[in-house]
């Protein structure tokens, strides 16, 4: 379960940074540092808690994947040894040849399909987790901009090179746990992964439209007000 934890702690890949961030041009930036913000989602105390609650909330899934794991890679090793055998015999029988690695193909694929059935409850609540600390990850790398008097943010890998004192990661973490100290592990009926983010954007496209349409409203003329009869 460990490594679903890791993959998934940094699978928040979803991570939406709106264009509002990529604010002054990098000439007239005054300071300019890096973050990483995937590794600052993961690190915040809102994903480990939640993590925590999730492993106690679906320990028999769980429990359930990693046993079932075990004892479906035994008999993919059985298949895959079976091939083995075939592919050692000379001269070799191409028909069984064949058929034994159609048979390693078609358990892994069952085998994989049969533990994402398993583990579908625990990541479809990494999901929602990630989507939570998604929504807010953009306010907690402004603050911390702001905090740092950051005026340019990039990711670690857009640098060539970079002193120590350049990685404002800790302090996304900081105003992160500071603007979502929890988040919940309840996923809510029909709820679908990135649907959150999805939202968020959604609300922020409608708002700059918005915005533009009360800009280009022509403001009333000066002069006399029409009579009516």
């Amino acid at each position: 379960m460990k490594k679903i934890f890791t993959a998934s702690a940094l699978a928040i890949a979803s991570l939406s940074i709106s264009p509002m961030l990529a604010a002054p041009a990098a000439a007239q930036a005054r300071s300019v540092a890096v973050a990483d913000v995937r590794a600052a989602a993961a690190q915040s105390n809102a994903f480990k808690t939640a993590s925590q609650q999730i492993q106690t909330t679906y320990k028999a899934q769980i429990d359930q994947q990693e046993s079932r794991g075990q004892t479906l890679q035994a008999e993919l090793n059985v298949l895959v040894a079976k091939y083995n055998e075939e592919a050692k015999k000379t001269p070799q029988n191409q028909a069984a040849l064949q058929a034994a690695a159609k048979a390693v193909q078609d358990k892994r694929q069952s085998a994989s399909e049969e533990l994402n059935r398993i583990g579908a409850p625990v990541e479809l609540a990494l999901s929602y987790v990630e989507d939570q600390i998604s929504v807010r990850m953009n306010e907690a790398i402004k603050a911390a901009m702001t905090a740092k008097k950051v005026d340019l943010l990039l990711q670690p890998d857009a640098v060539l090179a970079r002193e120590n004192n350049a990685d404002i990661t800790d302090a996304v973490v900081t105003e992160l746990n500071r603007i979502l100290p929890s988040v919940s592990t309840a996923v809510p009926a029909g709820y679908k992964p990135g649907q959150l983010v999805q939202q968020r954007n959604q609300q922020l496209i409608d708002a700059a439209r918005s915005q533009q349409g009360a800009a280009a409203t022509p403001a009333p003329a000066a002069g006399n007000q029409p009579t009516t009869r």
